[in-house]
């Protein structure tokens, strides 16, 4: 009699050049005992799950149904890639301090509290705050020019560069309920975006962020120093270990040959053949078919099949700056 086959699920919406190719890959070598199709949900119970092995997760961050239906598919054993709850909670302030806990170069970055008060909050809700804030101490710890974005989401939605204490202060007037970060603006010699597959597997792409969006993966790269490109690896692999992550992209802006990571928080970045380019397509759907091919292969039924980040603390060197405390009020 035959087992059943272990099955390989990819959760996407609107892409379509890469999760078809990725579930073709898959299939085309016949492995025994595995098989990779499009997620397709008929219902969602709460005391079913486990049809899947595993599920690559492509757009739950755009439709919370997903994000559930994942979570409880993750408690019944499926190794959901990426990990669905580590997914909810993740933000970029985090990461930043994560990164440096790593030995991982990022910008200096400053976390601020919404310009507007979230729903259901009142002036007391905010008591634990001193204003007004220490603004004088911030923005020169920073510095101008600066950039000023979302703690949390994607997709460049959001994001300002702000060239002074005027600029910053009618940006964040518009900001609303967002919570926002102001970072310093690396001026780099080169820029690299990195897939990082299963925590181990990485291809630096040259990318130039100031580029339309078709034309930033650079198809013709130039020569760069060895020592540099092992650097990115290792940084990424760190980040990406440390996150938990098993599917994601780092970004590193490069100032004075140090690979500074700039974005390290996008598990369901673009993998599309017209953005990407063929060569780094071909990669991508090559490696991440042995990934969750291998996430299939070690799935054991009913027990915790995630991955979570190990937030490993080790000593830094050269820690950044530390912003002054405050003066005490008389």
């Amino acid at each position: 009699m035959t087992a059943n086959p272990k099955k390989i699920g990819v959760l996407f919406g609107r892409e379509n050049t890469f999760p078809w190719a990725l579930i073709e890959e898959i299939n085309s070598r016949k492995i025994a005992g595995v098989v990779a199709e499009p997620v397709l949900i008929e219902k969602c119970a709460q005391n079913e799950g486990g049809d899947y092995a595993v599920v690559l997760d492509r757009i739950s961050q755009d439709v919370p149904f997903y994000r559930a239906w994942l979570k409880a598919q993750a408690h019944k054993g499926t190794a959901v890639c990426n990990n669905p709850f580590w997914w909810s909670a993740d933000e970029k302030f985090f990461n930043n301090v994560l990164a440096e806990e790593l030995g991982v170069a990022v910008p200096k970055t400053v976390l601020l509290p919404s310009n507007q008060r979230p729903p259901d909050t009142e002036s007391d809700s905010f008591r634990n705050l001193t204003f007004p804030l220490a603004w004088e101490e911030m923005f020169a710890y920073i510095g101008w020019p600066a950039f000023f974005k979302p703690f949390a989401g994607g997709g460049w939605k959001n994001v300002y560069k702000v060239h002074n204490m005027q600029d910053f202060f009618h940006t964040y007037n518009q900001t609303g309920q967002l919570t926002m970060m102001l970072q310093e603006e690396i001026v780099f010699d080169s820029y690299f975006r990195c897939y990082c597959l299963g925590g181990n597997t990485v291809r630096v792409m040259p990318y130039d962020p100031r580029e339309p969006h078709h034309r930033r993966y650079v198809q013709t790269p130039g020569d760069f120093d060895p020592a540099l490109i092992q650097r990115i690896v290792d940084d990424t692999i760190k980040l990406n270990q440390g996150l938990g992550y098993d599917f994601n992209t780092v970004e590193y802006a490069v100032r004075d040959g140090i690979p500074i990571a700039i974005d390290f928080c996008n598990p369901a970045p673009d993998a599309d053949v017209h953005s990407v380019g063929e060569a780094n397509f071909e990669w991508i759907v090559k490696h991440a078919a042995d990934m969750l091919i291998s996430r299939a292969q070690a799935h054991v039924e009913g027990q915790n099949n995630l991955t979570w980040g190990t937030f490993v603390r080790i000593s830094v060197a050269a820690p950044a700056p530390k912003l002054a405390k405050p003066k005490a009020k008389k």
